[in-house]
């Protein structure tokens, strides 16, 4: 049903993209779309304003005009068919994983840092889920980001691997070994072709399988024909670093 009601409306030269006010969406409404944050459907839109704080250019408030009526059911049907995409598989019974929910945290500041566990304080992760066949390319936090595709192993081999490379990156973590490595070459591909990277590092081990890392991304970057550099760097066994190169 058609209806005037509260909404809201995104100005797209104030808007930059960032994406900061799609996890406050509860609904899914909003998404990052050619680089602009859009209303998804007017329906999935409840007109509250939840999002409204999180944009740092005041690119969104809400207005008053015709729109088709707040519908929680397809509200429930989208979000649910978002978390299929999300992993690729249908969700299991009650509700899907949690772990493939998106979100996009803050990293701990020095300040919080003095009140963390130790354990805590070196946390640089700016976003969850950081498994490659959990993230989609449509990712609110994929946009205009410096990007760090890294195998799995790194992360116990490398131990400086936070400060060193995770620090102002976004993560996708992953094992060709183990994964569907086409289901990689795709979703990298479509990333290249559809999101806006500043940086792409590829972080793997001196192990031969884990060369396959490197083909994949290759391979995707050669079929989106993108222009980005990437960093490609070699750890040993014993955490050194063995390559580091551009290409």
């Amino acid at each position: 049903m058609i209806i005037t009601r509260k909404i809201i409306e995104i100005d797209d030269e104030l808007c930059t993209g960032c994406g900061d006010c799609v996890p406050d969406c509860a609904e899914g409404s909003l998404q990052i779309i050619d680089g602009k944050a859009r209303l998804v459907a007017d329906k999935l839109c409840d007109g509250l304003g939840a999002c409204l704080g999180s944009c740092p250019t005041g690119a969104l408030k809400i207005i008053e005009r015709t729109a088709e009526e707040f519908n929680e059911e397809a509200v429930e049907k989208y979000l649910a068919e978002q978390k299929q995409k999300a992993t690729g598989s249908a969700p299991p019974a009650g509700g899907g994983c949690p772990s493939a929910q998106l979100k996009t945290m803050q990293p701990i500041t020095p300040c919080q840092a003095a009140n963390e566990p130790s354990s805590q304080v070196g946390c640089a992760l700016s976003h969850w889920p950081v498994q490659i066949r959990l993230i989609p390319p449509s990712a609110p936090f994929l946009e205009n980001c410096d990007l760090l595709i890294a195998a799995d192993c790194c992360a116990v081999s490398y131990g400086s691997l936070q400060d060193d490379f995770i620090k102002g990156r976004v993560v996708m973590m992953g094992c060709p070994k183990f994964d569907d490595q086409q289901m990689y070459v795709d979703r990298f591909t479509e990333m290249f072709k559809t999101r806006k990277l500043n940086t792409v590092t590829v972080l793997i081990m001196e192990v031969p399988c884990c060369t396959s890392m490197l083909q994949i991304v290759k391979k995707a970057y050669d079929d989106a024909g993108a222009s980005v550099k990437i960093r490609q760097v070699v750890v040993s066994t014993q955490g050194q670093i063995l390559d580091d190169k551009e290409w």
